[in-house]
């Protein structure tokens, strides 16, 4: 009898057989013989010597498409681990970036310096100055500056999967999750109290900073999948109360910054020096008279009344004071002439032998730049 071929294969196994020979072939069954003793049992066709030739065997295509079906399930992980890994970068860049700007907002605190406002001009210095710039007695910058270096490391270890404390992953994007919330909502209320209590006032660095705050919570939420979402929007629902009522806590005797002077009406008025003066001052008070040095000032000027209360009430009225807006002030007021060719920019200014002295002056210093001497004040006061 003609030997038949049995092709077997599996995705590891390849293997022929072939049937043994029997005295009696019409009784017992052909079996099949292999040399190995353990093999799992896989399905088996029989093929004739044609069809193994041509190669049509279904078996031998088992492996590719198992490879294909592998690789496509396991392509959507990679995909997700790919999305994850951006989303923390971009966490990591957006926190750097806010990092540098409260850092730099903190340095003009610490220094005193003035920002530079490419909009807004002077009212965002308003803002930035104002009693909204800080809660509970700490500056706001260095509030941001603790923010957002968290979450700048945060989306840094997050990225490179090496937290440390053991801090699992799981537990450092819902910490990510919670200081992206309460920066959000911290942002959404400054927006709340720039265009209510500071209407008309532009403060680019706050709205920069609110941008910032905003698209991190959309990168940290899309980072979190929709049933951990649930498990923890309760938390993150108090934790944004807890920000905004402590915000409002901490607002509760905050002054509105003033509007623009356009809309300002002030009818003159004037104030009343209640200090006594000294021997002092009033010889110096007499010998800036003699020289003819000049102080210009306005009725609302609080410099120009600390000014004037350096000297006393007598000595102050032997100044040479010049009142640049003795009409009141209002939309459309102009400087008066004599204030105006002078020069003067702010209040209160002193003109003393040709030189210009902006803010108030101690006494002593104004002696000095005009050439009094004690000699001179104990001469005065014989007299």
């Amino acid at each position: 009898m003609m030997a038949t071929f049995v092709s077997v294969s599996s995705p590891r196994f390849s293997f022929r057989c072939t049937p043994r020979s029997s005295p009696t072939p019409s009784l017992i069954p052909n079996r099949f013989w292999v040399l190995s003793r353990r093999f799992p049992v896989f399905p088996v066709k029989c093929l004739s010597s044609e069809q193994e030739e041509n190669g049509d065997s279904t078996p031998g295509a088992a492996p590719s498409l198992s490879s294909s079906s592998s690789s496509s399930s396991s392509s959507p992980t990679t995909e997700g681990l790919s999305d994850s890994v951006t989303t923390y970068k971009w966490c990591t860049v957006l926190g750097g970036v806010g990092l540098i700007e409260t850092a730099y907002l903190s340095y003009l605190k610490v220094t005193g310096s003035d920002a530079f406002c490419p909009v807004g001009g002077g009212t965002c210095g308003d803002v930035l100055d104002s009693d909204y710039a800080s809660v509970f007695g700490v500056p706001l910058p260095a509030i941001g500056m603790v923010m957002y270096g968290l979450v700048t490391a945060l989306g840094a270890q997050l990225g490179g999967k090496q937290l440390p404390f053991g801090i699992s992953h799981n537990n450092g994007r819902f910490v990510l999750l919670g200081a992206a919330t309460a920066m959000a909502s911290a942002s959404a209320y400054f927006l709340y109290i720039l265009s209510t209590k500071l209407s008309g006032a532009s403060c680019l660095y706050c709205l920069l900073s609110s941008a910032l705050s905003f698209s991190l919570f959309f990168l940290s939420l899309k980072d979190v999948k929709l049933k951990d979402i649930q498990q923890v929007v309760g938390l993150q629902v108090c934790l944004a109360i807890i920000v905004v009522a402590s915000l409002s806590a901490s607002y509760s005797t905050a002054q509105p910054i003033p509007t623009s002077s356009d809309n300002i009406e002030l009818p003159y008025f004037s104030t009343e020096i209640t200090a006594p003066s000294s021997p002092f001052a009033l010889a110096l008070a007499k010998h800036l008279n003699s020289i003819g040095a000049k102080m210009y000032g306005a009725f609302w000027c609080s410099h120009c009344l600390e000014q004037k209360q350096m000297f006393g009430r007598e000595a102050a009225k032997l100044l040479n004071y010049v009142e640049c807006f003795p009409d009141g002030y209002k939309k459309g007021t102009k400087i008066i002439t004599a204030c105006s060719d002078a020069g003067i920019e702010g209040f209160p200014t002193w003109l003393i032998n040709g030189q210009v002295i902006s803010g108030e002056v101690e006494l002593t210093e104004l002696a000095d730049i005009s050439g009094f001497s004690l000699d001179q004040a104990l001469e005065s006061n014989q007299q």
